[in-house]
C-alpha cells in the first residue's frame, strides 16, 4: 500500500509539472514556423523513429540522446552507432548520424554523438546573372552533442544533453547552443511500467552573420563606391516539451511487447500525439525487434492546411547478433516514414553495444 501512494504521489507531481509547462510550450498556430534550426526536431536514429518517436519513457542508449536524455543512463557498457537518412525522400538531402556512449560508472554514463545534413551542390546565383554558371556552394547543417545520465535510484534516472549547432551556406553563417534535459520513473514489479519527462532544444536566439549581408553599392554620378551592411533577423530554438508513458506486455522471458503513448507540446509547431509498439523476441543467439508508430496532429489529413511533411506512419525493425559471454550485440536497423508528395524517408544504421 506505501509503494502504491508514492507512486500515485510521484505520478501526480509529474502530472503537475507538465500541466504548469504545457502552458508555456503549447502550440500556436501564429507562431508556427517561425523558429530555425528546424533540424533539431529530425530524430536522426532508427530504433526510436521506426515506433514514431514515442519512446519518451523507455529509449535506451544513444538514441537517448534525441528522444529523452534521460535513457542514455541505461546503456549496457559501451555502445557505438552509425545511421544514414535520405531525408525528405527524393529531395536529396543527405543524413548522416554517428554517436558514441560509455559508462563511467555504476550509475552515470556519457555520450558523444554528431549529426550532419547535406544539401548537394548549388548554383551560385547573383542579381547579374540569375541562371548561375559561376561556381556552386553547398549549404552545411550541423549538430554536436554531448550528454551525461545518471541513475539516481533504481526507479529514478535522468540526464542532460548540451548541443552545439551549426548552419552554413557560401557566405553566410549561424552558431548556437541549445540544451536538453529529461528524467525517467519506473515501477512495476517487472519494472514493466515507465513514465518520462523531456525539455529540449533550449537555448538563446541564433542570427546569420558573414559576407553575405553586404552589399556595394556604385554612385554614378560620383563614380564612388560603399557598402551597404544588412542586418539579419534573429530566430529562436524550436523548443518543446514531452511526456510520455510505456508498458511491458511480458509474454515469455524472452518475448514482450511494449505500448507507447506520448505527448509532445511544442513552442512553434502543433502539438503532436505520439503512439508506438514495439515487439521484441530473443532467441539463443540473435534479437529481433519490429516496430510501429502514429503521430498524430492538427490538420495533418489535410493537404491544403498541414504544416508537416511527414504524414504520420513510422515502422521499422532491428536485429541483433548476440556474441561472446555476455551476449553483447552487433545489429541492423531500419525506420521509414512517410512524407506525403516527397515519398518515403528511410534510416537505415548499424549498432554495436558490449556489455
Amino acid at each position: 500500500m506505501k509503494n502504491f501512494k508514492n507512486i500515485l504521489r510521484n505520478t501526480a507531481f509529474i502530472g503537475a509539472a507538465v500541466l504548469t509547462c504545457s502552458s508555456v510550450f503549447a502550440g500556436n498556430e501564429d507562431r508556427v514556423g517561425s523558429a530555425g534550426a528546424s533540424q533539431l526536431l529530425v530524430n536522426p536514429w532508427a530504433r526510436s523513429t521506426g515506433s514514431a518517436d514515442a519512446g519518451i519513457a523507455n529509449v535506451n542508449g544513444i538514441e537517448g540522446t534525441f528522444t529523452n536524455i534521460a535513457g542514455l543512463a541505461f546503456t549496457d557498457k559501451t555502445q557505438l552507432k552509425f545511421n544514414y537518412t535520405n531525408w525528405l525522400g527524393n529531395s536529396g538531402i543527405r543524413f548522416s548520424s554517428a554517436g558514441f556512449a560509455q559508462r563511467l560508472s555504476e550509475s552515470s554514463v556519457i555520450a558523444v554523438s554528431i549529426q550532419a545534413m547535406s544539401f548537394g551542390d548549388i548554383d551560385i546565383t547573383t542579381v547579374e546573372l540569375p541562371e548561375g554558371g559561376i561556381g556552386v556552394f553547398t549549404p552545411r547543417v550541423n549538430v554536436f552533442n554531448v550528454g551525461y545520465a545518471k541513475s539516481f535510484t533504481k526507479s529514478i534516472s535522468g540526464g542532460i544533453n548540451f548541443k552545439v549547432i551549426s548552419e552554413s551556406i557560401a557566405n553566410l553563417k549561424a552558431n548556437g547552443v541549445a540544451i536538453d534535459a529529461g528524467i525517467r520513473y519506473v515501477t512495476g514489479e517487472q519494472d514493466q511500467i515507465k513514465f518520462g519527462i523531456t525539455l529540449k532544444n533550449v537555448g538563446p536566439t541564433m542570427r546569420f552573420k558573414g559576407d553575405g549581408l553586404a552589399t556595394q553599392i556604385n554612385y554614378v554620378s560620383t563614380g564612388g563606391k560603399a557598402t551597404l551592411e544588412q542586418r539579419s533577423q534573429a530566430f529562436e530554438m524550436p523548443s518543446l516539451l514531452s511526456i510520455g508513458g510505456s508498458y511491458d506486455f511480458i509474454f515469455t522471458e524472452k518475448s514482450k511487447l511494449t505500448a507507447m503513448l506520448a505527448f509532445t507540446a511544442n513552442s512553434f509547431a502543433n502539438d503532436q500525439y505520439r503512439l508506438g509498439l514495439d515487439y521484441g523476441m530473443t532467441t539463443g543467439k540473435a534479437a529481433f525487434n519490429i516496430r510501429a508508430g502514429y503521430v498524430y496532429e492538427k490538420n495533418i489529413f489535410s493537404m491544403e492546411n498541414r504544416t508537416n511533411a511527414l504524414t504520420g506512419p513510422t515502422a521499422g525493425f532491428s536485429v541483433d547478433a548476440l556474441v561472446g559471454k555476455n551476449k553483447s550485440a552487433l545489429g541492423v536497423e531500419y525506420a521509414v516514414r512517410v512524407a506525403g508528395p516527397f515519398g518515403l524517408i528511410h534510416t537505415l544504421g548499424i549498432a554495436i553495444s558490449l556489455k
